[in-house]
């Protein structure tokens, strides 16, 4: 008689190591989330999320003092637009740039041609070191001073010399804008010396119009805001002593 043929057994899957097979958690925030429940107060955020969270919450109950709360006072968007405009005129050469200019005076002066050299272009200048200078010489004609700087004692005091200088100032959103304009990933302050003539009548608009804005920005104390549950509390309290003093009123009538 013929032996009947084997069955060939199925291998066990083998587990991919990088790629672990677990249980699925049902739990909340788990697997699958429940349809029209807001679940983000389970979340673990990152550090820097809570950090910044923190920071924000703490410079809303702290008083804040005008030196610091001044930078809250930014240009609105149509006047930042407006500012940006200006500056993207007078951004300074990039990398790229530069060198096909050099290589154009090499070429020229190897084949003994005249290289003409006039005025240096007027550009945005940049640098916390350099635009003190400037500022300090009263060279500067409009400084743009970030709002985001951090830690913001690097340019906490950039105001009141702008202001002892007679130096136009604003204060923009935010250190990448400005970086963008400079070719670098962020810029604290930048500041323009001379525009050309067609620009001139928007430099001084500009300038008149944040000299009125700027002028006094210092003098405001920020923070000292209460939670919801602090204002509900207080709130509960001043209810109870009210009914308190109505009731001794009503005794004293009596």
């Amino acid at each position: 008689m013929s032996q009947a043929p084997k069955k060939a057994t199925k291998a066990a899957p083998v587990a991919n190591p990088l790629f672990p097979s677990a249980k699925k958690n049902f739990r909340i925030g788990g697997n699958i989330r429940p349809e029209g429940r807001d679940l983000s107060r389970f979340v673990r955020w990152p550090r820097y999320v809570r950090i910044q969270r923190q920071k924000k919450i703490l410079l809303q109950r702290l008083k804040v003092p005008p030196a610091i709360n001044q930078f809250k006072n930014t240009l609105d968007k149509n006047q930042a637009a407006k500012v940006f405009k200006l500056l993207e005129k007078y951004k300074p050469e990039d990398k790229k740039t530069k060198t096909e200019r050099l290589e154009a005076e090499a070429a020229a002066k190897a084949k003994g041609e005249a290289v003409a050299k006039g005025d240096a272009p007027n550009v945005l200048k940049y640098g916390l070191k350099h635009v003190t200078s400037l500022i300090e010489n009263k060279k500067a004609k409009l400084v743009c001073i970030a709002h985001d700087v951090n830690p913001i004692e690097l340019v906490v005091w950039l105001p009141a010399l702008c202001r002892k200088m007679n130096v136009p100032f604003a204060i923009v959103k935010g250190k990448s804008r400005l970086g963008v304009l400079t070719g670098k990933k962020n810029a604290a302050v930048v500041c323009l010396t001379s525009v050309n003539k067609e620009d001139s009548s928007e430099l001084s608009t500009l300038s008149t119009s944040f000299d009125e804005q700027f002028k006094k920005a210092d003098t405001k104390w920020g923070g000292g805001l209460l939670g919801l549950k602090t204002e509900a509390k207080l709130e509960k309290r001043r209810q109870f002593m009210a009914i308190e003093e109505a009731k001794k009123a009503a005794a004293l009538n009596r």
